[in-house]
């Protein structure tokens, strides 16, 4: 039987903090335990705008996942989203250093630091270096070197980095709460950890994110990550859009979207009609769903287009065969599927989170991707934590350098 371990996921999402919090099983696999979640305040496209406020969420859904668990929380890995995320591919030599010429972990480290040693601006620093493949000598597409004989290692990554003021001001957050983060991990690799298999990431896919204020776009072939990337529009893009267009108030606005909204035109019945609420003492109105769709639609074209846009920055090939994976709440809109087929010109679907046992199935929709994914990357590549119970370390001292067990 293996160790217990309980792992927790942070979600500072733009519109809600969400907190999970996982136990592993007897066979080693997340068993979910609880879950909390309240509105966001103090966070604008995915940045901490205010402290105090954002710690007020945190705290909140921590403290209601804690109550569900009944489980107390001090360590947490926690995702890290916003338009000042920045993404490089690189390349790192060295020469095989045994006499033997058998490559070892050492010698993949130092390829992996070599890659590495890039230039970034001050005011940034590396969250993540995802290795993509090796190259032994003139062999590439080599996927383990561990083992293998040669002169020269190559290596080719994937580095992300952020502003170090807004991952500086999530430590901060965090240690307010008295939680360590144990990890900060890129909210769009984390849903791909939820969503996305390795046959998948082998075929080739794009996994896009549409949620509040911005979207994530992750490119995925040849079994890694290619490209990431942010759209600084969202959902609550939309919903402004329907304010003002309706003449509504942003709330209204919200729940006709969520009630009534369609991505399509075309997939809306004219005659089907809607009850607009009328402001400041106006008497409501009566509306077709095709002019709250007709509103929706081209801000949709708009955020899909963008993120065609950063699919284009990965080279990918000319087929990414298992098409498009969409989640965050945006893509629960009616239509968004189908509009994404025609301006990606792939196939698309639904992410569904899967990966936690037990997890209620009201959560197993892709608003929940990134929340599931942090816990599921937590079990995969968290052995170094001490069942949720690792000492806190230098707040600014984390920076992330992820090495893939699979490679």
């Amino acid at each position: 039987m293996s160790e217990s371990r309980i792992i927790t996921g942070i979600d500072i999402g733009t519109t809600r903090v969400r907190a999970l919090i996982v136990e592993s099983d007897e066979k080693g696999m997340p068993l979910f335990l609880g879950y909390g979640a309240v509105a966001a305040v103090g966070l604008r496209r995915g940045v901490i705008v205010n402290l105090e406020k954002t710690v007020q969420s945190i705290s909140k859904a921590v403290e209601d996942a804690e109550m569900t668990a009944g489980s107390h929380v001090d360590s947490a890995i926690v995702g890290i989203a916003g338009d000042h995320i920045k993404s490089i591919n690189s390349q790192g030599v060295i020469a095989v250093s045994r006499a033997d010429n058998e490559i070892g972990e050492i010698d993949v480290k130092k390829a992996i630091e070599a890659a590495s040693a890039v230039a970034i601006p001050a005011d940034r620093e590396i969250i993540h270096v995802l290795p993509q493949q090796y190259t032994i000598d003139e062999q590439s597409g080599i996927k383990n070197p561990v083992g293998m004989t040669g002169v020269r290692l190559e290596v080719n990554v994937h580095i992300v980095t952020a502003a170090i003021t807004s991952a500086k001001n999530i430590y901060r957050s965090l240690e307010r709460c008295e939680i360590n983060a144990e990890h900060l991990v890129l909210q769009s690799l984390a849903s791909s950890y939820a969503v996305i298999g390795s046959e998948e990431q082998e075929m080739g896919v794009v996994l896009i994110d549409i949620g509040g204020d911005i979207s994530d776009v992750a490119v995925f072939y040849d079994g890694s990550i290619r490209h990431s990337g942010v759209v600084p529009l969202g959902g609550k893009n939309v919903t402004n859009d329907i304010a003002i267009g309706l003449r509504t108030s942003v709330e209204q606005a919200e729940q006709l979207k969520i009630v009534h909204g369609s991505a399509m035109t075309s997939l809306v019945d004219p005659d089907d009609m809607m009850e607009v609420t009328g402001m400041a003492g106006r008497a409501s109105r009566s509306i077709s769903r095709n002019v709250l769709a007709s509103i929706i639609e081209p801000r949709m074209e708009e955020i899909l287009s963008l993120a065609a846009r950063e699919i284009k920055k990965a080279n990918p090939p000319e087929a990414l065969a298992a098409g498009a994976v969409l989640t965050g709440g945006g893509a629960l809109l009616p239509g968004v599927v189908e509009l994404a087929e025609q301006i990606l010109n792939m196939p698309a679907k639904l992410g569904i989170p899967h990966g936690i046992e037990g997890i209620p199935e009201n959560m197993n929709t892709p608003e929940f991707a990134t929340m599931i994914g942090l816990v599921n990357y937590g079990f995969r590549h968290g052995a170094d934590l001490d069942s949720g119970r690792s000492r806190i370390r230098g707040i600014f001292k984390r920076i992330e350098n992820w090495f893939s067990g699979n490679f």
